[in-house]
């Protein structure tokens, strides 16, 4: 396993994870780096959603169970970040009227970030967790 020195996303993914943990709902450019989570206004934001593209340019995409049901997602919240390990929360998609929302769910994936060359960041929002 490469260092975290080499890991270009295990770098982004832990400023998204320090950025997450200090928001304490007082938090306020685009990019999956920027220094803060939130835009213009008086909106809270504690989370920076994320998706993962594999070495093959598939998306990455889990199931998991909500109410005994099967469902997929390919969208992630960053819990934890140990050199190329990252642990993901999975977000639940939910889009109405042309509005995107995301709920957190109780379940994670323990990913190797040297699988994946993508990162893309969504708009930073607030998760209920």
């Amino acid at each position: 396993m490469e260092n975290n020195e080499s890991c270009c996303i295990a770098k982004v993914l832990k400023v998204i994870d320090i950025l997450q943990k200090e928001c304490n709902n007082e938090c306020f450019p685009e990019g999956c780096d920027r220094p803060f989570l939130g835009g213009n206004g008086l909106l809270m934001y504690n989370t920076r959603p994320i998706t993962l593209y594999t070495r093959a340019g598939s998306l990455f995409t889990v199931e998991y169970f909500v109410d005994g049901v099967l469902n997929t997602s390919n969208v992630f919240r960053v819990e934890n970040v140990n050199d190329c390990c990252a642990t993901l929360r999975i977000l639940e998609t939910t889009v109405v009227d042309g509005v995107t929302t995301f709920t957190s769910t109780n379940e994670f994936v323990t990913v190797n970030l040297e699988c994946f060359c993508i990162i893309r960041c969504l708009s930073d929002t607030f998760i209920e967790m």
